[in-house]
């Protein structure tokens, strides 16, 4: 039986339902200190764009993150480039919005030919969601965001597959990709994840029934879960079950983008005890449903 969604890791149609407005951030010196209850830590930390670092669990203290954050803007790529190194060594502004929302800003340069921005927003106590748009400057082919998140514990990886949710099992490979379709599966084989550093040789796993990523932790009872509308994801990534990184990283656009017209991409991340499977599936149903603001 799957219960309510108000009776686990503050369900989202309970806090879309409530008067309170969502958490928000609040602006500390050059971060975005955030304490919704549920999670603490801070956005931009040092002013740099690495997502949400540190977070740590209301309830118990224990560090949620590592390396470079949670829902950091790491590799930007087209079918021949990659352009600068991260999201996260391009230079960027950022500022708190009367919601208490945060909107982050990269200009065009050199190294970049198109402008993009992001917006932070809690949508709930547990779940945070990240707009992203893009607005090119020349005219981009199978253009990708990749949205990257690092976590601390959270041992076993999964993807929503249309077998269900999936493990990234060791001996599928290290790294390992769940493309959305056929088309999909020729974008991430299209040499764009050769280019240095760090290139990788991406295992491709069965097709996703829905961009929809899980990592749990055993130990805690946490999970970790990463999704995006289909059109707007192409693919759901990870490196196996106890692998070091730890990771979930979702492929947004993966679409031809012309010069001068903005694209933009949501996605959300939640984290919650006690979420099964099928109630992880009800959560994305919910995203999918909600408005944008």
């Amino acid at each position: 039986m799957i219960l309510p969604l108000a009776s686990f890791c503050c369900g989202l149609a309970a806090i879309a339902g409530a008067a309170e407005p969502p958490p928000a951030f609040v602006a500390d010196g050059n971060a975005f200190r955030f304490d919704t209850g549920a999670l603490r830590g801070t956005l931009r930390a040092n002013g740099r764009s690495l997502g949400l670092l540190p977070v740590t669990d209301g309830a118990t203290g224990t560090n949620l993150a590592r390396s470079v954050g949670l829902f950091s803007h790491y590799r930007l790529l087209d079918d021949t480039t990659r352009y600068g190194v991260a999201g996260w060594d391009w230079a960027s502004t950022a500022e708190r919005l009367p919601d208490g929302a945060v909107a982050v800003r990269w200009a065009a340069d050199a190294a970049h030919p198109f402008d993009m921005a992001a917006t932070y927003r809690w949508a709930a106590t547990n779940a945070l969601d990240v707009t992203t748009t893009v607005t090119p400057r020349k005219d981009l082919r199978k253009f990708e965001v990749f949205l990257a998140s690092y976590l601390e514990g959270f041992a076993a990886a999964f993807a929503y597959t249309k077998q269900g949710f999936l493990e990234a099992k060791k001996t599928e490979g290290v790294w390992q990709a769940f493309p959305r379709d056929a088309d999909a599966e020729k974008i991430i084989a299209d040499g764009r994840w050769k280019h240095p550093p760090n290139p990788v040789d991406w295992v491709i796993r069965p097709a996703l029934a829905a961009p929809l990523g899980m990592r749990r932790d055993a130990a805690s009872g946490l999970a970790t879960l990463v999704m995006a509308a289909p059109q707007d994801c192409f693919a759901v990534s990870m490196p196996y079950s106890e692998e070091g990184h730890r990771s979930l990283y979702l492929s947004l656009f993966g679409r031809d983008l012309k010069s001068g017209a903005p694209a933009t991409a949501r996605a959300r991340l939640v984290i919650g005890r006690g979420i099964s499977d099928e109630q992880a599936v009800k959560l994305y149903e919910a995203f999918l449903k909600e408005k944008q603001p």
